[in-house]
């Protein structure tokens, strides 16, 4: 296993992408995480070449063989998600970078990939109201969590759904740089932080409490 996150270290940001990636999964978090000091975002994907988010946004990408110390991945949610649920060699490698990192941002069904690669099993977790219950239904050893903007589960950050996971970035640069690094990136970016992870608006609207 990797050793804790180090933020006196250089952070070696990874953005694992996917066909089919929802845009704003990335960029969103991409936007706050750039910002922090001794940091370096690398945007990769199994095979290299194109990636093109949902929305059509492409990103060049480098392949991923391994991840080095002090790196975290970042995992985005979006429609690409249903079939690599079920890609054996996709979760294979998903499953080794996982284990190498030192912390992993899952935003939105990216969590289903995490629950896919057996890593969460037993944690608690979340993710897009509106996909909860394909999410639930893809791993029922992670104790899901109906109602949470974000959740905290040791190394692993998972969100509910797309606008989510920048609050979830930012709660893990509070966790980790302070509160203070935390507040002054969303005031420069002009963004109104949800900063309560169990402050969850929209749990009741999606009907996952029937």
């Amino acid at each position: 296993m990797p050793s804790a996150f180090n933020p006196q270290a250089e952070a070696e940001i990874y953005c694992l992408l996917f066909e089919q990636y929802e845009t704003l999964d990335l960029m969103g978090l991409v936007e706050f995480l750039f910002r922090l000091p001794r940091a370096r975002l690398h945007y990769v994907s199994r095979g290299g070449g194109m990636v093109d988010s949902r929305q059509g946004f492409a990103v060049q990408t480098q392949r991923l063989e391994r991840l080095p110390e002090n790196a975290v991945l970042l995992i985005p949610g979006g429609q690409g998600t249903r079939p690599l649920v079920r890609d054996t060699a996709f979760l294979r490698d998903l499953g080794a970078w996982l284990d190498q990192a030192a912390c992993c941002l899952a935003v939105c069904t990216g969590a289903a990939l995490l629950a896919a690669s057996g890593r969460l099993d037993g944690l608690p977790a979340t993710s897009n109201k509106k996909a909860f219950d394909w999410v639930r239904s893809v791993n029922d050893k992670v104790a899901w969590q109906p109602a949470a903007r974000w959740v905290t589960s040791g190394r692993f950050y998972t969100s509910s759904g797309v606008s989510a996971g920048m609050d979830m970035a930012l709660g893990f640069i509070a966790d980790h740089y302070g509160r203070a690094q935390a507040e002054e990136i969303a005031a420069h970016c002009e963004y109104i932080w949800h900063s309560n992870p169990a402050g969850d608006p929209f749990a009741s609207r999606s009907g996952i409490f029937r």
